[in-house]
Formats: C-alpha cells, sequence, structure tokens
C-alpha cells in the first residue's frame, strides 16, 4: 500500500524511504532518522544524513511507528508541524519537504489511553487514515499472494515450480493468519526451498499450517491416519495432472485402475471436478 501510495504519486521521481521503526534499537533510531554529525557520539567517525533527508522531495515510510519511544514521538511530531530537525549532535536546523506514511498493527487509540503514544502526534499522523484489512478477512487475495510470491522465489532460487497443490491450497484457505502477508511471503519462501517436485505439496508448508482443520488431523495422528492423508493428497494431484482422466491417473501413480478406482471412493473424490482444472 506505501508502495502504491508513494509510485502513484507527483513525488515519485523523487526518493522512497522505508523505516521498520521495531527493527531499530532505541540507542540508535534518533540518528538513524535525523543523522548524526562526527563526533556525535563513541564511534560517529563521519557525519551521517539521516532518513528523513534521504527522503527530500519524496516519501518517507515509517513502519511500526507505535513502537516509538516518547522522546522519538516529540522529534517526529516537530518534524511534521514545522518541516525540520537537527541531525543528532549538530546545531544546523535542516529543513525538509517529505510525504510520511506511517503504518502500525497496534490500537493507537489504546496506546493513547495508556499514555505511551502521544495523543498530537496521533491526530497528526492521522489525517487520511486507510484501514487494511487483515488477510483471513480478504481470502480472495490468499491465493493470488501466494502465486505472486511463488514466482518470485522461484525466480530467486533457480527454480521450476508450476503450481501449489490443491491440498496446500485448501490449508492456505483455512489458516488465521496472524501475520497477515508477511507471514504467508514467509511461508511461500521455505515452501519454495524445500519442494524438491513441480508441486507444492501440503507437507512442504511450515508446522503452524498444520492445523486440525487445515491438515484434516488431530493432535495424536496414528500411522494409518497419516497414511491415508498422504494417499489422499497423491491421488488429488494425479487426477489434477490428468483432468480427471482416471485410466491416466492411475499411471501416474504406478497403480492399476481397480485399485485407484476404489481409493477414489474411499476418500469420497469427484474425478469430474478435476476437468476443468
Amino acid at each position: 500500500m506505501a508502495n502504491a501510495l508513494h509510485y502513484n504519486s507527483r513525488r515519485a521521481h523523487k526518493p522512497f524511504i522505508k523505516v521498520n521503526c521495531s527493527a531499530l534499537p532505541e540507542t540508535l533510531i534518533e540518528s538513524e532518522l535525523f543523522g548524526h554529525e562526527k563526533g556525535a557520539f563513541t564511534g560517529a567517525i563521519h557525519q551521517k544524513k539521516g532518513r528523513f533527508e534521504l527522503a527530500e522531495g519524496g516519501s518517507i515510510f515509517l513502519d511500526e511507528v507505535g513502537e516509538l519511544s516518547q522522546n522519538i514521538q516529540v522529534k517526529l511530531l516537530r518534524v511534521i508541524q514545522e518541516h525540520e530537525f537537527e541531525r543528532l549532535g549538530g546545531t544546523q536546523t535542516i529543513h525538509c519537504d517529505v510525504r510520511i506514511i506511517a503504518a502500525t498493527n497496534k490500537d493507537l487509540e489504546e496506546a493513547l489511553n495508556r499514555g505511551t503514544f502521544r495523543e498530537d502526534l496521533y491526530y497528526r499522523l492521522n489525517v487520511f487514515p486507510i484501514h487494511i484489512p487483515p488477510l483471513r478477512e480478504r481470502r480472495t487475495d490468499i491465493l493470488l499472494l501466494a502465486e505472486h510470491f511463488l514466482e518470485k522465489f522461484c525466480r530467486e532460487n533457480d527454480k521450476k515450480i508450476r503450481r501449489i497443490s490443491t491440498p496446500a491450497i485448501d490449508m492456505f484457505m483455512q489458516y488465521h493468519w496472524p501475520g497477515n502477508v508477511r507471514e504467508l511471503q514467509n511461508c511461500m519462501e521455505r515452501a519454495v526451498l524445500v519442494c524438491d517436485e513441480e508441486v507444492i505439496k501440503s507437507y512442504n508448508l511450515p508446522p503452524t499450517l498444520q492445523t486440525p482443520g487445515s491438515s484434516r488431523t488431530h493432535s495424536h495422528l496414528s500411522l494409518a491416519e497419516a497414511v491415508d492423508n498422504t494417499e489422499r493428497e497423491m491421488i488429488i494431484e494425479a487426477l489434477k495432472e490428468t483432468r480427471g482422466n482416471q485410466s491416466r491417473a492411475a499411471q501416474y501413480l504406478d497403480t492399476s485402475l481397480r485399485i485407484l478406482n476404489y481409493k477414489i471412493h474411499k476418500y469420497g473424490l469427484d474425478p469430474k471436478k478435476f476437468k476443468v482444472s
């Protein structure tokens, strides 16, 4: 969303600087945001421009802005209101023209009540709020994002994985995604790394997705049930590969048509559903 806001604006040809506020320690964040002068602290052997200075004329994205300390909140408020700041250890006032895009997964109104987030800064940042629903509330995006990350990580790791299996997709759709898009991205990166076939299977996915609802298992899975789950997934994949052609699916699985038909009936599968997949 932040990328879209910047690159579809009149500032698109100017810098777009991203800062993860939760990833920077308290001792470094002021220097990172506003820069420092030579000798400002031990190890400051050169003058350094901060992220606001680097973003001049463009946009700065403050991710997890709710994690900023009260001290940094005061300095950020001044930048928003006065469009100026000083580098750490410096006296020269630096003027800046920067669009600020801020994001947080915290309830800032609750933080206001607790006194951990400044009310004046909250209202200065809350000029044009955009609510992005959690991934579990926009499930139609899950497969689109998963396929995007599949292509991305295949390219980065020189892998040739064509698609995601139906059981794996079912697990994606049933999972509640507490970590939202970042968790989905990490999940797909792991799946691509461990997959040595042309299809992402359910067992390529992280253990966190192996929930009772998504993997059709319970907490104490027996060997027979584990075998059934794996067998069912293999048959689904074969039917998908052959577009529901049972004879070809039996050849794909190196088994007889009679045994395959028995298994299809056992697991309640309908080969006709795979003809248009």
